[in-house]
């Protein structure tokens, strides 16, 4: 099982040791094997990108490749959390589809 102590998240050489900013938490992450919901997978982004979980570490875990992580992570950021329901994939799919 793996540790999911901190890998520095956002850590910076020019901050003052005192700096009065909150420490991050870690996003409460789903159980390997529930249903994903949105979430859920913006949770264990989240995650991801605030440097408490690796990419392969996540992807591992939960079982999903890469590109589908990396695929999470674009329709979060092209339509926030509404773009991480599954329901909702084909109609944002076919938008942009229309755009290009």
């Amino acid at each position: 099982m793996h540790s999911l102590a901190p890998m520095q998240p956002n850590s910076r050489s020019d901050t003052p040791a005192d700096d009065d900013r909150p420490i991050p938490r870690l996003p409460e992450l789903p159980s390997p094997g529930q249903r994903w919901s949105p979430r859920r997978k913006a949770a264990l982004i989240e995650a991801v990108r605030g440097g408490w979980l690796a990419i392969d570490e996540a992807c591992q875990r939960y079982n999903l490749s890469v590109d589908e992580f990396v695929a999470w992570e674009r329709d979060m950021d092209r339509h926030g959390i509404h773009g991480l329901r599954t329901t909702r994939y084909q109609i944002y799919r076919d938008t942009e589809a229309r755009r290009a």
